[in-house]
This record gives C-alpha cells, sequence and structure tokens, in this order.
C-alpha cells in the first residue's frame, strides 16, 4: 500500500533499445527510464511524460511506482533534461524499504535575508551552500529545509552546524566546514569604482601636460642669443 505520503505513478515496461527507439518514445510523449537496487535485477520502462511531471513536483520525495498491478516504493535517482526546452529527457529510480535510511541530496533555503540586520545596513548576503547530503527514511527525507538569517549583522558567518536538522535527518556532511551564509560588508558598486578610476586618470593626464607646457612655453618664449 502506498504510504500517504507517497505518490503513485503508472510505468510500463519497456525493451531497451537504440536511441531511434528513444527518441521515438519521447515523440509520443513517453520518457524512458530505469528502476534498480533493492536486490532485483534493473528494469526498463517507460512513462508518461506529464504524469512524471506532475509526481515529480508532488510532495515527498517517495514514488509509488505501479507496475502489473503491485507498487514499488522508490526515490528518483537521476533525471537528464533537455539543455533548451528543459524537458525530461530519461529518470533513474531507486527501489528503497521505508524502514530503512537513505542518503539524499535536499535544498538549503535561506529565511528572514530582508530582516537580517547586516543587510539592512547595506551588507552583502551570500548563500553559499545551496544543497547538502543527509541521512533519513524515505518518507522522512525533506524537500528543501530552512535556515534563519534574519539575525545575521555584517562579518557574521552561519555554518552547518547552526542549522536545526529535521526530526529523522542527519547531515553527511562537515558541519563546522560547510559554511551556508555569510554576510560581509557593503561592496563598492562598479559604476563608482569607475568613476573613482576616470576622474584619477583625468587629474593624471591634465597635470603633466599643464606643466609640460609651461616648461616648453617658458623656453620658447626666451630670446635667441
Amino acid at each position: 500500500m502506498a504510504d500517504k505520503q507517497s505518490t503513485q505513478l503508472t510505468i510500463n515496461r519497456r525493451d531497451a533499445g537504440h536511441s531511434r527507439a528513444t527518441r521515438r518514445l519521447r515523440r509520443q510523449g513517453l520518457v524512458p527510464g530505469v528502476l534498480y537496487g533493492g536486490g532485483d535485477d534493473p528494469l526498463a520502462f517507460q512513462v508518461d511524460e506529464r504524469e512524471l511531471r506532475h509526481a515529480l513536483h508532488a510532495s515527498g520525495a517517495v514514488v509509488d511506482l505501479a507496475l502489473d498491478g503491485k507498487s514499488t516504493p522508490a526515490v528518483l535517482k537521476d533525471q537528464q533534461l533537455h539543455p533548451v526546452r528543459g524537458t525530461t529527457l530519461h529518470v533513474d529510480f531507486l527501489r528503497v524499504r521505508l524502514d530503512r535510511p537513505i542518503s539524499a541530496v535536499t535544498i538549503l533555503e535561506l529565511t528572514g535575508a530582508a530582516e537580517a540586520p547586516g543587510a539592512r545596513e547595506g551588507g552583502v548576503l551570500e548563500h553559499v551552500t545551496r544543497e547538502v547530503n543527509i541521512e533519513a527514511l524515505p518518507n522522512d527525507i525533506p524537500e528543501s529545509i530552512s535556515v534563519d538569517v534574519s539575525q545575521m549583522h555584517i562579518g557574521d558567518t552561519i555554518t552547518l552546524a547552526a542549522v536545526t536538522s529535521p526530526h529523522g535527518v542527519t547531515f553527511l556532511d562537515d558541519l563546522e566546514e560547510t559554511v551556508v551564509a555569510t554576510l560581509t560588508p557593503p561592496r563598492l558598486r562598479l559604476e563608482d569604482e569607475e568613476g573613482i578610476e576616470e576622474e584619477t586618470e583625468v587629474v593624471g593626464e591634465g597635470g603633466a601636460p599643464a606643466e609640460a607646457a609651461k616648461a616648453g612655453g617658458e623656453g620658447e618664449a626666451e630670446p635667441a642669443e
């Protein structure tokens, strides 16, 4: 039975063919994929592109793949996208057991940036680490983890050690070495830098010719002997 946090997706078997057959599938609105892991042989399948897109955008990391009247819990491990259109070209799913933790990657989202005192003073907030490696039960994998930066001042740095992990989630990255966000002093705007450089050049170029002209003028005013 599908877990309440999972989404069901109907797939159909396919013969693993050459690139021509794969292109034909895509023209029909289907996406080729492979289901592997769990001690079973890899299974080549095809799935409706629109249904796949809806399933991947639903909440929860687990997708119940329905095939031949049976449902297999799985998580997305790889997705190849078209470089221009952004459509899905191929997917890999991994079979999982809902009672065993697995490693995954999730997104870090910064919240409260507009309220940060350092940002109000003109400081620059930089989001350094946007994804982290975690371990959790398949149904406990969060879509994202929020990081509150509303109290950051200029010069502050937030590492992963300061981020509270959701219940049942363990960070796999180095807590002290992984920098999530920094708030640095205001940077000189590019146009200001260019303006200063131009002004410096004008002053430098204007001074030298003036002295040369003065020297030259004095030389020309002297009577010839």
